[in-house]
């Protein structure tokens, strides 16, 4: 009450005055804001490692036009070197006189040479910007990332949105990516387990017509370079250093063990001639277990549709999407085979892909300060694949 009758004893001119005051400042101030025309809003980066430092390729956004038939958005690739990532960002602005910014940064390349090293030294700088959303997909390119983000995509207007497609949730379900967020990976890399994963990626040449300066009517016609990719295989990381390279059987097992596989495809066979299955449900699991020595059990249990034959069959069979159980046992074999396979990868590189210590930490303080530095040499795996169709 004593509030609302100081309100009533306020005078109308008071009023007035904060409101103009409140105008003046909203007409006079950018609130920090950068003018747009001075921003380079930031698609993508790719970082190499140099002999005396890093390389950083910025993909900028540069649109198109306004009327329907040159609108869109195009782009332009500017590199800098430096000592570190934050140099090379300070050399693009000197060089453009645009302000880089990363708000919109949705996919970051690192090149093979920078992921060799420790990539934490790479990722530093977006680590500590606070306007980099950690959400932005990471990934290591064949070669030289800077080559790759500069390619022209076959499929659209920029390298980066053509690359970023390639992680769709359709692909996820596919269990034929893994995509990682620079959130994902710093959380593997920093936790007890100092291990995480990234998409690989691989361009192939494809190449389209080019029309020359003539336009659409006339002119000279060349051929043009452009790049597809693709992202099946996987780097695995341990200490922050790329230490091995799954092909793409192994990521697709162990999109299986994580359970995110749904409507994906693998072939098994049926006698001689190949049978492609596609999953439906699909249940996987990883456990620890310390008795009497360190075993992770690895196991899958999958629901599954015959989708297709690499041979001609009797119209019965053709519209029956039941698996004969021969061809069942076949896929548990060739899974079996997969998961087997990922192990061995993973052993042998040192990492810990499974994030095993992590359970253990959660699992056991105790446990874990006595396995911790040896479980992983001498472990064995413990390995299950059933796979079941619909009755």
């Amino acid at each position: 009450m004593k509030f609302r009758n100081f309100i009533k004893t306020v005078p109308m001119k008071l009023y007035i005055l904060l409101a103009i005051i409140v105008l003046f400042a909203f007409f006079s101030n950018d609130f920090g804001l950068v003018d747009i025309q001075k921003t380079a809003i930031i698609l993508a980066a790719a970082i190499d490692k140099t002999e005396n430092g890093y390389s950083l390729t910025a993909q900028i956004a540069v649109p198109k036009g306004s009327d329907r038939t040159t609108g869109g958005t195009s782009s332009v690739e500017i590199e800098a070197e430096g000592a570190t990532v934050s140099d090379c960002v300070t050399r693009i602005y000197s060089k453009t006189g645009w302000v880089p910014k990363f708000v919109f940064c949705n996919l970051i390349l690192l090149g093979e040479d920078a992921a060799e090293e420790d990539v934490m030294r790479s990722l530093n700088y977006f680590l500590r910007n606070e306007y980099m959303p950690d959400s932005c997909l990471l990934a290591v390119s064949e070669g030289k990332a800077g080559e790759m983000l500069s390619s022209q995509s076959a499929l659209d207007d920029a390298s980066s949105l053509a690359i970023t497609k390639l992680f769709s949730d359709a692909a996820v379900k596919s269990g034929k990516v893994l995509p990682t967020t620079l959130r994902e990976f710093s959380i593997g890399c920093f936790g007890v387990s100092e291990s995480s994963h990234l998409p690989f990626i691989r361009s192939a040449t494809q190449k389209g017509e080019q029309s020359g300066a003539g336009g659409s009517g006339g002119g000279n016609t060349g051929e043009e370079e452009q790049k597809i990719y693709s992202a099946e295989e996987t780097a695995i990381f341990s200490r922050g250093k790329m230490v091995a390279l799954l092909p793409r059987e192994q990521t697709f097992a162990y999109s299986l063990l994580l359970g995110k596989v749904f409507s994906g495809t693998f072939t098994a066979k049926d006698g001689e001639e190949p049978v492609t299955l596609t999953v439906l449900e699909n249940k996987g699991g990883v456990s620890l277990k310390f008795e009497p020595a360190p075993v992770v059990k690895l196991s899958l249990n999958l629901l599954v549709r015959l989708c297709c034959r690499g041979t001609s069959a009797p119209i019965d069979d053709v519209v029956s999407d039941h698996v004969p159980d021969n061809v069942l046992e076949n896929a548990e074999s060739v899974l079996s085979g997969y998961i087997s396979d990922l192990f061995a990868t993973v052993k042998q590189s040192g990492s810990d892909l499974f994030f095993l210590k992590r359970t253990l930490y959660r699992s056991s303080l105790k446990k874990y300060a006595l396995w911790k530095d040896s479980f992983l040499p001498s472990l064995r795996a413990d390995i299950t694949a059933e796979v079941k169709t619909k009755k």
